[in-house]
């Protein structure tokens, strides 16, 4: 299986910790930025990189932009080098573009210009740390639609010693459980104690909820806060 590749334009603190978590993650990675300092820090975990104006449509060109899965555009500052590489990465048949905004109005004039994707990295932070904060059984949310989300939460007591049948989640809370999380103790290779996650995946009505299980689920947003505050 061939490794996925990205092209990341914009090495601020996003664009080159972005660069940082793909490559850890085995994917193909080329950035481009302006700044020289900047790119031979990237230098030290990428092997391509390039210091250069991506709003240069020869250099665009030359990176082969077909064989890119997922383009990044993140500009912290240029409004319009942003829009003009977004557009450019469209007319040169990017498949997927994602785009850092900068403000409304950019998010706005992207999203007209080529953009597949607009994000806010400020606000999501802020938005999960609020909830964290608000509702913190709730380890992880992701957004997979405006509608659903899939979310990993602490099951409630009211679910300890209960099997999936009695706890009735998906007929009380229109919420389905995918899996469910559990952290046993083993002795490791060395005969030490030591504790060990495992997965149920797509578990049965006759497997048990036990205290401390962590339940992923996949459901609207008002039904996954009913099943947290209930």
């Amino acid at each position: 299986m061939s490794k996925r590749q990205f092209l990341i334009i914009g090495l601020g603190t996003f664009g080159i910790n972005l660069a940082r978590y793909l490559s850890e993650k085995n994917a193909e990675v080329t950035a481009i930025d302006r700044d020289e300092q900047r790119t031979q820090e990237a230098s030290s975990f990428l092997q391509n990189v390039i210091t250069g104006d991506a709003t240069d449509e020869k250099m665009l060109r030359s990176i082969g932009l077909s064989d890119i899965d997922v383009a990044v555009v993140s500009l912290s500052k240029n409004l319009e080098s942003s829009i003009l590489i977004t557009l450019l990465l469209r007319e040169l048949g990017a498949k997927k573009i994602i785009v850092k905004s900068i403000n409304q109005m950019h998010a706005r004039i992207a999203t007209r210009v080529g953009a597949d994707r607009v994000i806010y990295p400020e606000v999501e932070m802020a938005k999960k740390l609020a909830e964290s904060l608000v509702s913190p059984n709730i380890l992880e949310e992701i957004e997979l639609s405006p509608d659903y989300n899939l979310v990993e939460i602490v099951v409630p007591k009211k679910f300890w010693n209960k099997t999936l049948r009695q706890a009735n989640i998906r007929g009380v809370y229109n919420l389905n459980v995918i899996a469910i999380k559990r952290k046993v103790p083993i002795l490791n290779d060395a005969g030490e104690s030591d504790i060990k996650e495992e997965i149920n995946i797509a578990p049965l009505a006759e497997d048990e909820f036990a205290e401390g299980d962590i339940i992923v689920v996949i459901g609207k947003e008002p039904d996954i806060e009913k099943l947290n505050t209930d």
